[in-house]
């Protein structure tokens, strides 16, 4: 694992960027557990003041820091998009593997059921379950809710890889040894997809923070609650670029591109690095 890392920080580019990206948009979350007051607060401070000095993000008409603000709200989105993404991602694997392996009617069962998940409209069920839930609707049952919808897609890719697995030669030896279907499943398959589970964590980070922001743009999130989307939320709320604090849109809207560029480049460049033929070329060979 440390020499695909050291491979990838090598001989890509775009990896070494996207890394420096999403590691200064962590150094900047983490930075929220040294925050003079919670961010959560309301009227801590004077509003509306522009970057500064003392205020390097200024302040919004809430009378919040952006700065402590904004550490804070990314803190959460990016836990938030961890948690999603690490919860369908056991999922993803446990299908598609077993599906892959196992074949017969249990692949034929798994795959219906991911088929069923693949044609769920989740934006209109996200609505219609925040109404449904309202008060309790927080960000742990967010993400629980969005894990169960992220992973059919994945599941697919990683069957697709199980079922060439299957047939190969040292696959045949594990079982002959008397290896049982999880062992052969777990230290025989499971580290040739995970190249492919670690380029699809980043993409479905990606997509779990983009509906968060969504969500709770619109106001479908617990908006008490600092997030990437809340902010966003109270800024209209507050018409923030009629009334001329351009900052509370802007600033947060240029982490975002950060972040989601970062992710993006550390995506493709793990797609790309599971294609032989780019990664060959890339090292000049």
């Amino acid at each position: 694992m440390f020499a695909v890392f050291r491979d990838l920080i090598r001989y890509n580019v775009e990896f070494a960027i996207g890394l420096v990206l999403v590691g200064l948009v962590v150094i900047f979350a983490a930075a929220s557990y040294f925050a003079p007051v919670d961010p959560s607060l309301i009227y801590t401070t004077i509003p509306d003041q522009p970057p500064s000095a003392q205020f390097w993000f200024g302040t919004n008409s809430r009378g919040q820091d952006l700065f402590w603000q904004l550490s804070e709200a990314f803190k959460n989105s990016l836990i938030f998009g961890l948690t999603v993404a690490f919860l369908s991602r056991i999922i993803s694997i446990a299908v598609g593997l077993t599906a892959g392996y196992v074949g017969g009617w249990v692949d034929r069962v798994l795959m219906f059921i991911t088929d069923i998940f693949v044609s769920v409209p989740i934006f209109p069920i996200l609505v219609l379950l925040y109404f449904v839930l309202r008060n309790n609707m927080d960000s742990t049952t967010m993400a629980l809710i969005l894990a169960c919808f992220g992973w059919p897609f994945d599941a697919r890719l990683i069957r697709s890889i199980a079922v060439g697995l299957k047939h190969r030669e040292f696959t045949r030896h594990a079982v002959f040894a008397g290896m049982s279907t999880r062992k052969v499943l777990m230290e025989e398959h499971l580290p040739y997809v995970m190249p492919i589970v670690f380029s699809t964590f980043m993409n479905n980070m990606l997509w779990s923070i983009g509906l968060e922001v969504t969500l709770a743009v619109l106001g479908f999130t617990n908006i008490n609650t600092p997030t990437i989307g809340t902010v966003l939320y109270w800024a209209n709320s507050h018409s923030a670029m009629v009334v001329g604090t351009w900052w509370w849109i802007v600033i947060p809207v240029i982490l975002i591109v950060i972040t989601f560029v970062g992710l993006f480049l550390l995506a493709m460049s793990m797609n790309e690095y599971i294609d032989p033929r780019s990664r060959l070329r890339r090292m000049g060979a």
